[in-house]
């Protein structure tokens, strides 16, 4: 789970908008919800590697494996 959030804008015309909101809620399920379920398959089909956590996390776990 990321720690940490970043703000990501999207412009989408506001009858998508509403339509895709109005799916959300009946689905008793958020936009962004979605959205980062999205980024996480398509990352996945395009075989990119991430971490969750922050590099500041990471860079203290190389420098105390040294």
């Amino acid at each position: 789970m990321e720690n940490k959030t970043a703000r990501l804008t999207v412009l989408i015309d506001p009858v998508k908008k509403q339509a895709f909101e109005q799916l959300c809620s009946r689905q008793d399920i958020t936009p962004s919800q979605v959205v980062r379920q999205l980024i996480r398959e398509y990352l996945e089909k395009h075989e990119v590697s991430y971490s969750t956590r922050s590099p500041q996390a990471v860079g203290r776990e190389k420098s105390t494996e040294s």
